[in-house]
């Protein structure tokens, strides 16, 4: 038996919902069966009852916490037939185990049937709870070992407790079981093979739900956890192994290894040891000199250097040591202790996985101070060496915080929905004062920085105090992970303008709900007023954190994650996403040096989900190689990458400044492939759009399963709840902007801090605002959209005008076969979209688009217009520009309003024609629809296309060059032009 590891996984099957009738009844006899490493259990079988409700609680035993994370488990649903016939198959479900929680919850999670097989009629859903709990691991037996005869007689006990069990058991099931199909095999060979026999110190205990199969984990895998002792291993870590045809990846393969040079200074040994001044170790590398920190004799240094080999300009390093003393008068002086030199060409090289060079005494050479030594290891490796994250670095300023590499998360955000029910027994405190207006109010809601209000609510009767005001109303916040402390409901008097009363919920404590299934508790508080009015009245409110939404942060176009805030409701990973920063070409002086020259600092930094990475700050380079490389879990192709380049001036305390920014669509790029690119970088000024550079990445997506991938294409973008329970596009549009400020917040806050102008120009926080410039872009996006409709009616009109002759006569051939075949219409027109398809498959672009300073609409636009759109909101130009800025914006606006008439007038046209508006002109389309219905009822339908596609078609010399007699029917119909004042 495997030894537990002190975690319990419950599970408890609820109920389920709408199942597929399978008993030819019109209804199912369900049953679940529960796996979970090795372990399985089965419910009860609830008979003629597509809505069954179980209630049953299991408990699985979980070997090993740390791959807990690792295993999957798997619930599936049966219905169970008479003895010998075979159960049919009613949907399963799986849940990865990094979604389980710790604690138990009252919500329960429902999760949609899942087919086994493209056939597979599968519809419903099942509801479940699924928590661990942690427990201290039972004792150890007292007597470990037995002699072998009583071992003996303990197996032949055993024996004779199973036997009847295996008999009932095997009565209990059908006859024909074993040759069930739709069942995995896996599965009935857990149930038949049975685990060898072990000594047990008691006879089994029943138990509520007992286990149908336990399979043991292999000694080999358990032996091998416990000595790799790998803590962050996720489920996709697992699948990914088997990619690109089992070759082994190590962490920085899509990037250049870069060497550097490392010293390690541990510690000095004077010859004679004394308590005297404190000593320091300086390193001199041709112009490089680095000094450690200063510590007394028995402390140790333990620092690392890393140089970076490029930038050496010597063939030797020389380590020093010297002795720091200060004098009463705060002088210091310093005395060096000695020397020890190394020759970099007969320096070793070490490469991961080697295990670390070992530190080794070396001798100072000093003429002052002979014997004293000092502990230090120097070898060469690159950016792939444990050492290099906490090492001084030489070409991003050393141990500078603000020019470190880092990883940022963003907050967990959560909806929080407030429902305002209505109010009792207020009290306005109005005393003796004369109540001539009936008093208005409203409810104010706030949670730290966010602000909503309900709409206004009028009393029926003010001369009664306990009148009930009645909203109904719902208030939504984000709310973020660390919560604020308290939401603030507060009742306002609109008549006096001042405040009824106030209450305090406090936020963590509020309940969680995955869906809309159970509506939370409504709660009573009681209002607080000021000092001397303790009680002003009680409020009836319904509060709830919403975890069945995903919590839009980022713009609607850009975005990078869409799974929902409950755990319970992420699914697993289905790739992952590698990506290797290798470096910047030609970039421009972004700010000056000594007041002589330019220079910039470049960093980059990497969005994707709530992870945020940055590279570390290369000071005063052009030509930057950072050589980093990040991984991201995949949970839906169709998602944004998003990589901005900056110039780092926080570590001089001033802002970052922005170089470029790139975007890449996962669902553009081949799965299992590294794409290696150079990418052009522009920003856009005041002055106009400017090219800043290129930077070179290189992003593999990788997917094992093809399947879980086609099946991410048909699911719905968002959690269930934004369909169920949709929000407006402006309540939508105000919580992605308060959820951006909360995410700007919370990471300028970190340490070092994400600066706010990175964040909202990775994020694109100004979508929003006016612009000229984008206006112009959208509106060439729906011309080229429409262009090749126009390009299609042009080709058209050729036909009909009998410009290529040959090609006229091709379609009067198709027109036949299509009048005398029609069967043949829709086989023709997709398999002619698939040959179509898959001509222009070679021609696919094989390189990831990045932005388009074309499609932006950068290079055709005016100053005046770039400075309106860097304008802030309010704006803060001279009268005389806005002046100007708003006539050009009424000549666009009237342009948009004549289009914006004549395709209503055309709508309006069509409306009189059945509304006797022209009686003339209704009676001639009257007469017309009953000469077309005798027309078509004589002639077949077949007769009438093939006569109208030859009058269509007809040769130009039977034409005529004015436009026909339903068209200027339909022109000279009224429209309501006429009546607008």
């Amino acid at each position: 038996m495997a030894e537990s590891s002190g975690r319990k996984l419950v599970v408890e099957v609820c109920n389920a919902k709408n199942l597929m009738p399978k008993d030819g009844q019109g209804t199912a006899s369900a049953y679940a069966i529960v796996d979970f490493d090795g372990q399985r259990r089965r419910t009860k079988t609830k008979f003629r009852d597509l809505n069954p409700a179980w209630d049953e609680k299991m408990e699985f035993v979980v070997h090993d916490k740390e791959t807990m994370a690792a295993e999957i488990l798997e619930i599936n649903l049966y219905n169970d037939k008479k003895i010998g016939k075979r159960s049919n198959f009613l949907g399963k479900v799986k849940m990865a185990g990094s979604s389980f929680s710790k604690s138990e919850s009252d919500a329960i999670v429902y999760y949609p049937l899942e087919k086994r097989s493209v056939f597979s009629q599968i519809k419903g859903e099942i509801g479940v709870k699924v928590y661990y709990i942690d427990e201290d691991p039972p004792e150890a037996a007292a007597v470990e070992e037995k002699p072998a005869e009583n071992a003996k007689e303990e197996e032949k006990k055993e024996e004779k407790v199973e036997e009847p069990e295996k008999k009932k058991e095997e009565e209990e099931k059908p006859k024909e079981e074993a040759k069930e199909e739709e069942k995995p095999k896996e599965e009935t060979k857990a149930v038949e093979v049975q685990a060898p026999a072990t000594p047990a110190p008691a006879p089994p205990v029943e138990v509520a739900n007992p286990a149908i199969a336990h399979t043991e984990k292999p000694k080999q895998i358990k032996e091998k956890a416990e000595i790799e002792k790998r803590p962050d291993l996720g489920v996709n870590e697992l699948e990914l192994r088997s990619l690109g045809n089992d070759r082994s990846r190590s962490a920085y393969d899509l990037v250049d290894r870069m060497p550097f040079l490392y010293v390690r200074v541990v510690k000095a040994k004077k010859a004679k040891p004394e308590s005297g001044p404190s000593i320091y170790a300086k390193l001199v590398i041709g112009t490089h000199s680095i000094k450690t920190k200063s510590q007394s004799d028995n402390k140790d240094w333990d620092q690392v250097f890393a140089f970076d080999k490029e930038g050496l300009n010597s063939t030797s390093l020389e380590v020093s040591v010297w002795a720091e003393e200060k004098k009463e008068n705060d002088e210091s002086t310093e005395s060096c202790l000695g020397t020890v030199s190394f020759d970099l060409q007969e320096v070793p090289k070490r490469v991961p996985p080697d295990s670390p060079l070992a530190p080794q005494w070396y001798t100072l050479e000093s003429e002052i101070s002979p014997g004293n030594d000092v502990m230090l290891a120097v070898w060469f490796g690159t950016q792939a060496d444990e050492a290099f994250q906490e090492a001084w670095q030489s070409d991003s300023g050393g141990l500078i915080p603000e020019t470190r590499a880092k990883v940022y998360l963003s907050p967990k955000l959560w909806y929080l929905r407030l429902t305002v029910i209505q109010t009792q027994d207020l009290q306005l405190g109005l005393g003796a004062e004369p109540k001539t207006r009936t008093p208005e109010f409203y409810v104010k809601g706030q949670l730290g920085a966010q602000v909503f209000k309900t709409c206004r609510t009028s009393v029926g009767s003010v001369s009664s105090s306990s009148a009930n005001p009645t909203w109904n109303e719902d208030l939504v916040f984000v709310a973020a992970e660390p919560f604020e402390p308290f939401l603030v409901i507060t009742v306002e008097d609109v008549t006096n303008g001042n405040s009824v009363g106030h209450a305090k919920i406090h936020v963590p404590s509020i309940e969680r709900r995955t869906d809309d299934r159970t509506d939370p508790k409504s709660r009573w508080f009681n209002l607080v007023g000021d000092e001397t009015r303790p009680y002003t009245g009680r409020i009836h409110v319904r509060v709830c954190l919403e975890g069945g939404y995903h919590v839009l942060d980022e713009a609607a176009h850009v975005t990078s994650d869409v799974r929902a805030a409950a755990k319970q409701l992420s699914k697993p990973p289905i790739g992952l996403l590698e990506v290797g920063i290798r470096g910047a070409t030609n970039l421009l002086p972004v700010k000056t040096k000594d007041g002589t020259r330019g220079t910039t600092d470049a960093y980059v930094v990497a969005k994707y989900g709530p992870k945020w990475v940055r590279t570390r700050t290369i000071l005063d380079r052009f030509n930057p190689r950072w050589n980093e490389q990040y991984t991201w879990d995949v949970y839906d192709p169709c998602t944004v990458l998003t990589i901005g380049v900056f110039d780092n001036g926080r570590y001089k305390h001033e802002k970052d400044v922005r170089i470029g920014k790139i975007r890449v669509r996962l669902s553009t790029l081949d799965t299992n492939r590294a794409y290696m690119n150079s990418y052009s970088l522009s920003v856009l000024l005041p002055s106009g759009a400017k090219k800043m550079g290129e930077i070179e990445i290189a992003v593999r997506f990788s997917c094992p399963s093809w399947l879980s991938l086609i099946q991410a294409y048909t699911c719905p973008m968002l959690p269930r709840m934004h369909y169920i329970r949709p929000m407006g596009p402006g309540q939508q549009d105000i919580l992605r902007h308060t959820a951006m400020r909360i995410v700007t917040a919370r990471l300028s806050r970190s340490e070092p801090p994400l600066g706010q102008e990175v964040v909202q120009f990775l994020l694109d926080s100004d979508t929003h605002v006016w612009s000229m410039r984008r206006s112009k872009a959208n509106w060439y996006r729906v011309v080229g959209c429409l262009t090749r409709a126009a390009s299609f009616a042009r080709w058209l009109d050729g036909i009909r005008t009998w410009l290529h002759p040959p090609t006229t006569v091709v379609v009067h051939v198709v027109l036949l076969a299509i009048v005398f075949c029609p069967h043949l219409i829709l086989p023709t027109i997709f398999m002619y979209a698939f040959l179509i398809i898959m001509l222009r498959f070679r021609y696919r672009l094989r390189v990831p688009l990045n932005m388009d300073p074309r499609l932006s609409y950068v290079e055709a636009v005016s100053v005046d217009e770039l400075d309106e759109e860097f304008d802030g909101f309010p704006t803060t130009r001279s009268s005389e520009q806005i002046r100007i800025r708003y006539d050009r914006l009424r000549a666009l606006a009237g342009r948009a309003q004549i289009l914006l008439g004549d395709v209503a007038a055309q709508g309006e046209r069509l409306e009189a024609l059945f509304n006797w508006r022209d009686p003339r002109a209704t009676g001639i389309f009257v007469v017309f629809c009953l000469l077309a219905s005798l027309m078509f009822y004589a002639v077949p339908f077949k007769a009438f296309v093939l006569g109208f596609g030859f009058y269509y078609l007809r040769h130009p010399r039977f034409r005529d060059d004015m436009p026909s007699v339903p068209v200027n029917v339909f022109k000279r119909l009224p429209s309501l032009s006429d009546q607008i004042m």
